[in-house]
């Protein structure tokens, strides 16, 4: 088994679990590998200690060469998803090792890496939740606008930071202390508890919790 804990998955969903004493639980179902260990890093070579996972296997025939002599070199089949995850020490993990959900136990702690969904270009209201301009009394064209941008003769300019429409969401959130309420090997599937970032089948990262509870 590998010195580290962490794995590569896909967001099914949400549902709900009860325990022993009948609590309704909120879990997010994540189907979490199988993976393969593509690539080893080494701070000798690379500069740093890194473990590289494959995920979602995909055909021959759909992999440029440079990156079908990658899987070859490792004696694993091409993958959709290739993710890194940083290590210590990468001693005891070798190239076209198999990591399964079973790497984690109902109890353990876990942070969960995903993105965020993307919304694409929005306004101020639904990118920095600001409140709009009146609705009547004479407003004009102006309902959905953050007000002033600028300032006065001095500075003259707009300030740094100030909130404006632009590009939302599809960004790298992580989720730290989530609880592992349920593994079921069989079916590679990791039931933890409360939400993760992103939407359905988007592709995740679970790693052992950093700051684990006390």
């Amino acid at each position: 088994m590998t010195m580290f804990k962490g794995i590569i998955g896909r967001k099914l969903g949400m549902t709900q679990v009860f325990d022993q004493k009948g609590n309704v639980i909120p879990v997010t179902v994540i189907e979490a590998g199988p993976c393969s260990i593509v690539q080893i890093k080494t701070e000798e070579k690379e500069g740093y200690n890194a473990i590289q996972l494959g995920f979602l296997p995909k055909k021959a025939s759909r992999v440029n060469k440079p990156l079908l002599g990658h899987f070859q070199k490792a004696g694993v089949g091409p993958f959709y998803i290739l993710k890194e995850f940083k290590v210590e020490n990468p001693e005891g993990c070798t190239l076209g090792q198999e990591i399964r959900v079973d790497l984690f136990k109902p109890g353990d702690y876990v942070d969960v890496i995903g993105w965020t969904k993307g919304r694409g270009f929005t306004g101020v209201m639904k990118r920095h939740n600001y409140s709009g301009a009146p609705s009547s009394h004479g407003t004009s064209d102006y309902h959905r606008h953050g007000g002033s941008v600028g300032s006065n003769t001095d500075p003259g300019r707009t300030w740094k930071g100030k909130g404006m429409p632009g590009r939302y969401g599809n960004e790298r959130v992580t989720v730290q202390n989530l609880l592992v309420v349920d593994v079921k090997p069989e079916k590679n599937l990791l039931l933890v508890k409360g939400a993760v970032p992103g939407g359905v089948n988007s592709i995740v990262l679970i790693r052992e919790a950093k700051k684990k509870r006390g």
